[in-house]
């Protein structure tokens, strides 16, 4: 969700910090503050797909999900403590006990919208569970995808459905 304009900005974050949800959130309201949001289409993925959820809600914006995080809270608690990153081990952070309650406290009770959310489900989701996707994105209109995985390492029939969906998107709200 973020323009190549503020991917430079982004990229001077440190990281590697004990970085909270409530920050990510100010961060990426902050960046499109003074954006015109008629337009503007968010994209996530996993935990990404929910804070693009968060801030569809808070922004009245449109969004494309990929297998989002439904309840992340619920989900990260069993990783409280330092952990590695995924695309490098040697990347270490600290996921603190407090951040489960920031996600708490941000996850939006109900999708005001729901045909404003585009989600791409895989059946063969190893990480969430696409029953539990299904169910939060009920009423929106979305690609169920069978088998694949959370990557979508099949990404071409998800990357056509976005690209659909952003052209028939309404994105005046």
């Amino acid at each position: 969700f973020f323009k190549q304009k503020t991917a430079y900005e982004i990229k001077e974050c440190d990281w590697s910090s004990d970085v909270c949800s409530s920050d990510l959130i100010a961060l990426a309201l902050d960046l499109v503050r003074d954006w015109p949001l008629e337009g503007t289409v968010l994209v996530g993925s996993s935990l990404g797909g929910f804070y693009a959820t968060v801030l569809a809600e808070r922004l009245g914006r449109p969004a494309v999900l990929f297998n989002p995080a439904v309840n992340p809270a619920r989900d990260l608690a069993r990783h409280i403590g330092e952990q590695t990153a995924w695309h490098n081990p040697l990347d270490r952070f600290y996921f603190r006990e407090e951040f489960i309650g920031e996600l708490q406290a941000m996850t939006p009770a109900a999708l005001t919208r729901p045909e404003r959310y585009h989600p791409v489900i895989a059946t063969g989701d190893e990480v969430l569970d696409w029953r539990e996707m299904a169910a939060r994105y009920a009423g929106a209109p979305r690609l169920l995808v069978e088998g694949s995985d959370h990557a979508l390492s099949d990404f071409e029939a998800p990357l056509a459905y976005m690209v659909r969906s952003l052209q028939l998107l309404d994105t005046t709200g």
